[in-house]
């Protein structure tokens, strides 16, 4: 895949978030008739584009019965050796930027779960948009 595309009320809050996560700016353009960039880390590439006169996005994550896209998965096995530690961290980091971003939102606190053969520890956050983010590590592999 080449990228992921992000439609955002406000790029550069949504730069300064993505940044914290550990992206950067790869790549900044138009496209058309308003902002974008690509954004590189985590180990893939996502593409912010800000939206003049944006609408709330739907709330896929509390929502049910929401169908379409639900959200961007980053395994963080090789990043951190627990999700709780790097939760805390992001939070602090989007805490020390006020006047830019609002409190980071956990949508599910670092949780265990079983997919398959493997034991994953899952967390939830939303970004500067209130879209949902996963972010997950591998804990075991059964059998």
């Amino acid at each position: 895949m080449h990228h992921a595309s992000i439609r955002t009320a406000n790029i550069h809050r949504a730069i300064a978030f993505y940044e914290i996560l550990g992206f950067t700016v790869c790549e900044r353009f138009t496209t058309g008739y308003t902002l974008a960039c690509w954004m590189e880390g985590l180990g893939g590439r996502i593409e912010l584009i800000q939206i003049p006169e944006p609408k709330p996005a739907p709330d896929a994550f509390a929502d049910e019965h929401y169908v379409g896209y639900y959200h961007l998965s980053f395994d963080l096995t090789e990043i951190t050796a627990d999700l709780l530690t790097w939760l805390t961290n992001i939070q602090e980091r989007v805490a020390s930027q006020p006047e830019q971003l609002q409190p980071l939102k956990v949508l599910l606190e670092p949780t265990q779960q079983q997919i398959g053969d493997r034991i994953w520890e899952v967390a939830f956050i939303a970004d500067a948009d209130g879209l949902p983010l996963e972010f997950i590590r591998l804990l075991a592999k059964l059998g």
